[in-house]
């Protein structure tokens, strides 16, 4: 199986260059991971209603994507409280 190309947009790389950089580094840990086998993030992964986005949960942050088979595009990330304004 091979790696997806992972993309961020702007506002998702602005996002994780401004937290905390344990916090950070798991977030994208979690992403390469995604990339990688999405399968086994299947339990914190979530397709969001009325969108062609996914979701994926790491602690209290959420990763907006879209995938395709040979693209993971990150659109947006953020706290769980605010993300899905």
């Amino acid at each position: 199986m091979s790696k997806r190309q992972i993309t961020f947009t702007r506002q998702a790389a602005k996002a994780l260059l401004k937290m905390p950089a344990n916090t950070a580094r798991l977030i994208r840990g979690k992403i390469d991971q995604l990339a990688t086998d999405p399968e086994s993030l299947a339990n914190n992964v979530k397709a969001l209603k009325g969108s062609d986005y996914s979701r994926l949960r790491v602690g209290d942050f959420r990763v907006i994507y879209s995938m395709d088979m040979v693209v993971l595009a990150i659109i947006e990330i953020g706290p769980r409280g605010g993300i899905y304004d």
